[in-house]
């Protein structure tokens, strides 16, 4: 999957009672080469089991991690 175009972008909608909606970034879909399929990367599963898939917006292209390359951070712990 090394340098594929980002197609769409996975969210889990959080109902919120007397708010808005809360979608959260759960991962991204990747056109396959041939154009008849997807490869879809979770980073997160949803609770109730939906996954709305959204095409991105050119902000958030910048931010979704390439699939196949380590996402981990690391520690940041001060010393004392």
């Amino acid at each position: 999957m090394a340098h594929q175009q980002l197609s769409y972008r996975a969210y889990t909608v959080i109902k919120r009672e007397g708010q808005d909606d809360f979608w959260l970034a759960i991962g991204a879909a990747f056109q396959h080469q041939d154009g008849d399929g997807y490869n879809v990367v979770l980073q997160a599963l949803p609770i109730d089991g939906k996954i709305v898939l959204r095409l991105p917006k050119d902000d958030q292209t910048q931010q979704q991690p390439q699939p196949g390359k380590s996402n981990e951070r690391r520690s940041t712990r001060r010393e004392k």
